[in-house]
């Protein structure tokens, strides 16, 4: 293993150009074994959500190399899956080398016999996903590492539907990687001004937006409350140094906001995220500045989108004049409540609504569709799957779409994308924050009613992180430990059901049958007490970590709190 990785590492120092910005990556790993090992041993995985890793030199990492390979392995696929329509759509975020990554692919795609169409500029993922759809293209690239921290970059790949690429896809891609050489497949970089002076890459930009915001407006359940509460309702907004920073504010204007307060300093586009540690909107630290601003302007609600525009997360001013941070599974309860008491009260509920969530949301959504008659769809983890769901609706000609969402953040209201949205997020939001502000109530008060109505419902989640170049391994071993022997109590209660998402079976230990999960194979376990507490455990798609969410609910909160505790405190006695 040893001789393999100081091999490739060799392969480098020889071929990469002198005047090369990964030189300089090259020398510093010169001097740390144990770096070169990781970064030169195993390849960069490609997965359903792309590739995601540190920017440098080496094979597992994002460097125009790893790009170009990947770039040369996915024109292959669309040659071979859609000769007929072998064509890319290519956007890309404010991150460091997200532009100079996002060329580089345009130039590999077109120089294997792909037709590109490239944004004139930044934009946020799901402008990506709808422009996929609109332009009739086979695939899409969209260079992005969302919320990580700014020393990633990643490359999210989307199919012909708007949607990240489905399992059997992504291997099949991996595949014709695999056979790509990553030197070889870079030749073609240089030759992007020859290929866009050719035609064989167009520039795209402002057509694409104009439609795309009309599909997000057209996705307001109350066209006129932003507009009534317009003289009161006071809105502070965060980009988070990227994408959100036009579409969104141009998006509140034509909704009737007359009130944004925008936070100046993180409007600037900066890859280097200089005023938050990690570009994360589920982090409370990034609201630091926005509040500051709502203090000073009497607003009640602060929202922030990740650079990538796809994720976006709240924070509301409580009774006692403190702003507090909403999960991702709060805010989609409220919008999937909000919208369904909007549309009866229009009479304008469909017969046949419906709503997808992932199996790691909170069940509170559960107890909302019962009540609505919404059907409720569960999916595995990752927005594909939901987007999977609409798509199928759509083409057996059955039901209406309400809402898709997951626990981390991503929304999506219509079809006109299949990924996760912040900026129709947003929309919704604000048009929620208005409804309750024309009673005289802030989002608070809307989920302190949400609580009193359905009950009290906690949910948590840790990551148990494994890096290195054993990470792998390590959680599988954890995940196997786990599928061998599962808890048989959690929190003093029985465990009454344990779904093993990978081998597809839910297992009733009262009586020892087994019943299929009718989802397709995953990594996953969820243990489901008697009282339908649920413990879910998988890796992480993105990241070096294993992810453990509790979903509890109880009679009071300080009930569930413990019996989140409790949860917590559980598994990390079996992950030991």
């Amino acid at each position: 293993m040893s001789n393999c990785f100081e091999k490739e590492f060799a392969r480098w120092d020889k071929l990469v150009p002198a005047d090369s910005p990964l030189r300089a990556d090259i020398e510093e790993l010169r001097a740390d074994a144990e770096k070169r090992e990781f970064y030169f041993t195993s390849p960069l995985a490609f997965g359903t959500a792309g590739l995601r890793g540190i920017m440098t030199a080496g094979i597992n990492a994002m460097n125009v190399y790893t790009v170009a390979q990947a770039t040369k392995g996915f024109a292959d696929y669309i040659n071979e899956a859609s000769p007929d329509n072998r064509t890319c759509v290519i956007g890309y975020d404010s991150r460091i080398n997200s532009e100079k990554f996002a060329k580089a692919a345009a130039a590999v795609m077109a120089a294997n016999g792909v037709k590109v169409w490239l944004f004139d500029e930044l934009r946020p993922t799901p402008v990506l996903s709808f422009a996929v759809r609109r332009l009739g293209s086979a695939a899409g690239i969209n260079v992005t590492a969302s919320h990580n921290p700014k020393q990633y970059n990643g490359y999210k790949a989307y199919w012909e539907d708007g949607a990240q690429l489905a399992p059997e896809q992504a291997t099949a891609v991996e595949n014709y990687i695999r056979r790509a050489d990553l030197f070889y497949a870079a030749e073609s970089v240089s030759k992007f001004d020859s290929l866009l002076a050719a035609g064989k890459i167009i520039y795209v930009g402002a057509e694409i937006d104009e439609e795309y915001l009309e599909n997000v407006i057209a996705q307001q359940v109350d066209k006129n409350a932003v507009r009534k509460a317009a003289d009161e309702l006071k809105i502070v907004y965060t980009p988070l140094h990227g994408t959100g920073y036009r579409l969104i504010p141009e998006m509140l204007s034509r909704i009737g906001l007359r009130h944004l307060i925008k936070v100046d300093e993180q409007f600037v586009l900066d890859g280097s995220f200089p005023t938050v540690a990690f570009p994360n909107p589920e982090y409370p630290d990034v609201f630091k500045l926005g509040i500051a601003l709502a203090d000073e302007n009497g607003s009640d609600l602060i929202i922030a989108t990740d650079p990538d525009a796809d994720r976006v997360g709240i924070m509301a001013r409580n009774k006692d004049g403190k702003f507090v941070t909403f999960t991702g599974n709060q805010v989609g309860a409220l919008l999937l409540e909000y919208i369904a008491r909007a549309l009866k009260a229009q009479g304008r509920m469909p017969d046949d609504a419906y709503a997808i969530k992932t199996i790691v949301t909170t069940e509170l959504v559960s107890e909302i569709c019962r009540r609505h008659g919404i059907t409720l769809y569960n999916v595995l983890t990752g927005f594909k799957y939901i987007g999977e769901v609409i798509k199928s609706c759509e083409e057996s000609g059955r039901g209406t779409f309400l809402l898709g969402f997951e626990e981390s953040y991503g929304y999506l209201r219509g079809s006109y994308a299949r990924d996760k949205d912040a900026v129709v997020a947003t929309e919704l939001i604000v048009e929620m924050a208005a409804h309750f502000k024309l009673l005289g109530k802030t989002l608070c008060d809307a989920l302190d009613e949400l609580y009193a109505e359905y009950g009290c419902w906690r949910e948590g989640v840790e990551n148990i992180a494994m890096e290195g170049i054993d990470g792998p391994a390590r959680m599988a071993s954890a995940m196997n430990a786990l599928r061998e022997n599962p808890p048989k109590q959690l929190c003093g209660r029985k465990v009454k059901f344990v779904r093993d998402y990978d081998k597809g079976t839910i297992l009733d230990t009262d009586s020892g049958e087994t019943s299929p999960t009718n989802l397709p194979p995953s990594n996953v376990l969820y243990f489901e007490t008697d009282d339908r507490n649920v413990v879910v455990i998988r890796p992480s798609g993105t990241e070096p970590k294993i992810k453990i969410y509790y979903l509890m609910h109880a009679e009071t909160f300080p009930e569930a709190d413990a019996l989140v505790a409790e949860a917590k405190a559980e598994m990390k006695k079996l992950m030991e």
